[in-house]
């Protein structure tokens, strides 16, 4: 098992000791996640992985909160909100901007990139760096900028 698995599972204990329903409720949707998708896949997790799954569910939530605050929906909204919240305990401190365009700067130095058709070379450089630390759509947007 993965130290962060481990870690998870740890703070779902946790969370059953205080009774913290919302934090339990969270902890367990991402363990489903984490267990399907090692069934699904026949694999074992790394912390890699691990990562990128919760955030993926982090961007789910954030996607989610901006519809339902359209919608109108603001009880929906928090309950998705305090799901976040819960999601972003496990992951790394996001990184500043400068951190990203210093990455960014990496990649595309160690590719000798010059144009959009070597954008893939560059993404899978600064990808492993930045998962679970920034939103990859907002670094993909970068990537592009330079080109």
């Amino acid at each position: 098992m993965s130290d962060l698995k481990h870690h998870i599972t740890e703070q779902m204990k946790a969370a059953m000791r205080a009774r913290d329903k919302v934090r339990l409720g969270t902890i367990r949707l991402i363990l489903s996640d984490l267990n399907r998708i090692e069934v699904d896949e026949r694999i074992e997790l790394d912390d890699a992985r691990v990562l990128a799954s919760l955030d993926k569910m982090a961007k789910q939530r954030r996607d989610s909160i901006a519809q339902y605050l359209a919608a109108e929906r603001p009880e929906l909204a928090d309950k998705e909100q305090q799901e976040l919240e819960v999601i972003k305990t496990f992951l790394p401190q996001p990184l500043s901007d400068s951190d990203i365009e210093h990455i960014i700067d990496d990649a595309i130095n160690a590719t000798g990139a010059s144009s959009m058709q070597q954008m893939g070379q560059v993404m899978a450089l600064v990808k492993p760096r930045v998962q679970g630390r920034a939103d990859m759509g907002q670094v993909s947007t970068r990537v592009k900028a330079r080109f």
